[in-house]
């Protein structure tokens, strides 16, 4: 039963991995996975020999003599913990979500276009560079990416060079979402799984992050495509809402206000992210009274606003197949997780690499711990299949404790490595998208670029922890 369990999971993630190719939304795939592997484990309970206490991360002894009341109480136990864990994650970005929503609802990024005043190419670059790497650790890389290539759009009408901004953009999303605890997805993860704390996150990844942007842009800064100036057409300014820089900062000084709720009360993230979004929200409904009008052409979508709540509004426009793909993959994880798989591969792995004559790390054991190029090797993994699993897997596999090193290198390789292929992150699927940016032209482009990036930046991460 193990085998198909593992066959059906391998099957899933491929689905997963090709979805451009079979047409196919990877979250259909995740979540059948997900259903199927519990299933196999409900109907195959009494003949699993080992099952992991993911609340103490050991396998349970004695699991072999047990009834078959008390194993299929176990497994729901099992599942019921694994949900609370994963709806965590869920609801947090949730709120976080509407929070970039109900901004986007007041026009409050337009605010950010008012930044950009220069037609110098490398400028504009840097520019966009920085404001991706800063954006992204605040309001996550997927939206960063999202908010900023729209306002490029605005900005460089030659779709050529643009594209060029828009590769550069993935790569200071990635960069900048991994020193942040709510920067990226996998690093929110390790965050709620009380893998990492704010502090040490940022003290141990700022600077190899912050390479990883910098030393990418500094060479594209040198490329033909960014010599000269923009041909910029000048446009009549359109109206926006007064209240969009009010609703900018206000947004993004919520999401910021979360890590310090924690530190605060110790609460789970989410609590935090809740009061945040309902405090945006109170502003946000108060606001919307006013029924703004933000352009004339916009006349008739703001008496449409005018009609209804922000909060609903921003609640219509979430990415929520997002959502229900991190459902479906976690607890598919979570599935081989509590049969032990994880630890057994975990526990290969540590056997085989002293055999490679690689130099182990991350350990306060005599013996344990795992080798730098192992996670180097998730990094680039990433980029070929989506860090959220890979991660989800690495909370599985390894029980360092919280703040090891091992942890904040697995938030850079998986944060950072995914920009090596525009499908190996959720900034480079969504420009993908927006720009319709060929898969071998961002191969051929841009690979090289944040291939450097990431092992400068790796480097770096393997100087500054000693610091620690």
């Amino acid at each position: 039963m193990e085998a198909a369990i593992i066959l059906v999971f391998v099957m899933g993630y491929l689905a997963i991995t090709i979805e451009h190719s079979i047409k196919i939304d990877k979250l259909i795939p995740a979540l059948v996975m997900m259903a199927i592997c519990w299933a196999l484990i409900a109907l195959g309970l009494e003949s699993f020999p080992q099952w992991f206490d993911s609340a103490n991360h050991a396998l349970l002894e004695g699991f072999g003599s047990m009834g078959a009341e008390e194993k299929m109480h176990l497994m729901e136990e099992t599942l019921l913990h694994h949900l609370g864990k994963t709806a965590e994650i869920l609801v947090f970005l949730l709120g976080a979500m509407t929070i970039v929503e109900i901004i986007d609802y007041f026009d409050g990024f337009s605010t950010i276009k008012d930044f950009v005043k220069t037609k110098k190419k490398t400028k504009i670059l840097w520019i966009f560079s920085i404001l991706a790497f800063i954006l992204s650790a605040i309001i996550d890389n997927l939206t960063a990416t999202i908010v900023l290539i729209s306002i490029l759009q605005k900005i460089v009408k030659d779709r050529d060079v643009r594209l060029w901004y828009a590769g550069l953009i993935i790569i200071a999303a990635n960069a900048g979402g991994a020193w942040s605890p709510i920067g990226d997805v996998t690093t929110t993860m390790l965050w709620i799984g009380k893998k990492v704390s704010t502090g040490h996150l940022i003290g141990y990844l700022f600077i190899p992050s912050l390479l990883c942007m910098a030393v990418p842009s500094f060479i594209a800064s040198f490329l033909p495509i960014f010599k000269g100036e923009l041909d910029v057409d000048e446009e009549k300014e359109e109206k926006k809402s007064k209240f969009s820089g009010t609703m900018l900062y206000l947004g993004l000084g919520a999401i910021v206000f979360v890590p310090i709720f924690k530190m605060i009360t110790h609460l789970p993230p989410y609590v935090g992210m809740m009061l945040s979004l309902g405090v945006v929200a109170i502003f946000a409904e108060i606001y919307s009274s006013s029924k703004f009008s933000m352009s004339v052409h916009d006349a008739e979508e703001s008496d449409a606003h005018a009609q209804h709540s922000p909060v609903h509004h921003s609640l219509s426009k979430i990415e929520l197949p997002s959502i229900l793909f991190f459902l479906g993959i976690l607890m598919a994880v979570a599935a081989l997780e509590s049969l032990g798989i994880l630890f057994g591969f975990a526990e290969s792995l540590q056997e085989i690499m002293p055999m490679l004559g690689t130099e182990m790390h991350y350990s306060y054991e005599p013996n344990g711990g795992v080798s730098d190029l192992v996670i180097l090797l998730l990094g680039v993994g990433s980029a070929v299949i989506d860090n959220v699993p890979l991660v989800a897997a690495s909370l599985g596999m390894f029980h360092e404790p919280m703040d090891n090193e091992l942890w904040h290198f697995i938030a850079y390789s998986a944060g950072t490595g995914g920009s090596m292929l525009i499908i190996g992150s959720a900034a480079g699927v969504v420009a993908m998208g927006m720009e319709k940016i060929d898969f071998f032209w961002y191969l051929k482009k841009i690979s090289w670029l944040a291939l450097i990036g990431f092992l400068v930046g790796a480097a770096a991460f393997m100087v500054t922890r000693t610091l620690f």
